[in-house]
């Protein structure tokens, strides 16, 4: 990305604040503050308006779940990728359904993090390969469908979802307007009951991940 992307990146452990500062300065475009308490993150996120937020969940001073709202309040155009050493699939379906549109693990790939902010600041979904495996296993029966009541543009669309495409990357891949893919989406949420965007997201993501360990 040549445009500017602002990152916030709020994690008590000196050492991987270390390590990530070194992936970080790989990229000109990337200007990070650090924050180590979530104090300090509050105010900086107030202050220096990130575009993406990078979230421990751990922090020695508070619970990142209990910030993420907050943060929202305070910068509502922010992108919160959770960066986290639990991996379980009730961590990551807590995170996505606050409204967080990542999340990655410390035993990830060092590179990762630097696909995932890009990711989720297009407007993407970015899950690191351990945890969208883990959702996949721990919500989807094996010989169940749960696309069995789409039709084959609808799963298509779904598949398209479930690879972190925008809705305007949709329309373009289809080669279809951008309202026709936002009535399809809206038509799939009808259909399989969920109510939300950031929902229907995760859930494309968790059949992605099934399919791809089936």
């Amino acid at each position: 990305m040549s445009e500017r992307v602002k990152v916030l990146m709020i994690e008590d452990h000196p050492i991987v604040r270390d390590g990530c500062r070194l992936i970080f300065n790989r990229r000109s475009d990337i200007e990070v503050v650090e924050a180590s308490t979530a104090e300090e993150g509050f105010a900086a996120n107030r202050e220096f308006r990130p575009d993406v937020i990078v979230l421990d969940l751990g922090l020695r001073d508070g619970s990142g779940f209990d910030m993420i709202p907050i943060l929202f309040a305070d910068n509502q155009a922010a992108r919160i990728l959770i960066f986290s050493m639990n991996e379980t699939a009730r961590f990551v379906r807590r995170a996505l359904d606050m409204g967080a549109r990542g999340y990655i693990t410390k035993n990830d790939d060092p590179n990762t993090i630097l696909a995932a902010i890009d990711k989720v600041r297009s407007g993407g979904v970015y899950l690191g390969q351990s945890v969208a495996q883990a959702l996949a296993l721990a919500n989807l029966e094996p010989a169940s469908d749960p696309l069995r009541a789409l039709s084959g543009r609808e799963k298509q669309v779904v598949a398209l979802l479930g690879e972190g495409k925008s809705l305007a990357e949709i329309a373009a891949g289809l080669d279809i307007g951008y309202k026709t893919v936002a009535n399809i989406v809206a038509m799939i949420k009808q259909k399989l009951g969920i109510a939300t965007s950031v929902a229907l997201i995760k859930f494309a993501v968790e059949v992605n991940a099934r399919d791809r360990h089936a």
